[in-house]
């Protein structure tokens, strides 16, 4: 979906579209594929570029957007079947849009505590362009929502160079936590109303995350770096989720100007984001040995993650 059709469809100028929202278009998903379709293809690439075996995975994560097949459903043990993942239990969890750096924690963590499981995969898929109503103004810093998917392996216990999960931080603000979301299909309006992604007061919602939003952001970074043993100088490179352009350039210079992935031809996908920026720097040759990258994202809820990788080999 081009600018010009995001433009058409909403009465926003194709220019705006292009330079504020920093959206030159994005993917959307065919009617009849859905959030398990998508992580499947994206876990599918992955086991046949890298040679996984999927009978070796231990831990398929789903983390992706809560909007899945069915709306009382878990995607992440579908997904396992259809991998072929049989000796794999399954999880998920709905982060969201900053789902990225809360799944490399987890997934990270999870192998350290339990030292038999040695891989995890995670995988995340997004469809929310269909939960978008480009006629409702409230919601239009949404329609940059596009659709896609993405998955990573996380193993234990490699001692060759590889690309390794470092320090993570959250920060969560649950004052916002009514603003954004679907008014209809769960418990409080089950059968009826409004069923696109709305946003309660816009206002208010602007003018909280404006003063909130950059600091956070920051402080995520700050809380991951330290934690990684190292300091915001020393980032490399930059993977955030899709967000306007004044705000991305605002956030690279407070963070002190490093290289970044900016994804202006997918819009936003949910917890996709960041994880699919480090892949997309990684195939293009942006990262060197040794790189500390900053992995950094933020969702309704409202939620500030950040994660940091060693890059190591470029495998």
């Amino acid at each position: 979906m081009t600018a010009a059709e995001i433009g058409a469809a909403s009465g926003i100028p194709e220019q705006i579209v292009v330079e504020k929202f920093g959206l030159r278009g994005k993917h959307i998903a065919a009617e009849d594929e859905h959030v398990s379709d998508l992580s499947v293809a994206a876990g599918q690439r992955l086991f046949d570029e890298h040679g996984v075996d999927p009978e070796s995975i231990d831990v398929v994560m789903y983390y992706g957007s809560m909007w899945k097949d069915y709306g009382v459903w878990q995607a992440a043990p579908w997904i396992a079947h259809r991998l072929g993942c049989t000796n794999a239990f399954a999880i998920e969890f709905d982060n969201v849009s900053h789902g990225t750096p809360i799944a490399l924690r987890l997934a990270r963590d999870l192998l350290r505590a339990e030292p038999e499981l040695a891989r995890v995969l995670v995988v995340a898929a997004c469809r929310e362009s269909y939960l978008l109503d480009y006629r409702n103004e409230r919601s239009r810093f949404m329609f940059n929502f596009g659709d896609g998917a993405v998955a990573g392996l996380l193993v234990a216990g490699e001692e060759e160079p590889v690309n390794e999960v470092l320090g993570a931080h959250t920060i969560t603000d649950g004052s916002f936590s009514l603003q954004v979301k679907v008014p209809s299909g769960g418990s409080v309006s089950p059968n009826g109303g409004y069923r696109f992604l709305d946003v309660a007061d816009p206002a208010e919602m602007k003018g909280g995350l404006d003063e909130v939003s950059l600091p956070n952001f920051v402080a995520a970074a700050r809380g991951a770096v330290a934690r990684s043993g190292a300091q915001l100088a020393d980032v490399r490179h930059l993977c955030a989720l899709h967000m306007k352009r004044s705000m991305h350039d605002a956030l690279v210079a407070e963070l002190g100007s490093p290289a970044a992935t900016y994804l202006d031809d997918t819009g936003h996908m949910s917890g996709v984001d960041s994880l699919l920026g480090l892949d997309r720097a990684a195939r293009a040759g942006e990262l060197s040995e040794g790189d500390l990258v900053l992995l950094l994202s933020a969702g309704t809820g409202y939620t500030w993650a950040a994660c940091c990788v060693r890059w190591g080999t470029a495998a």
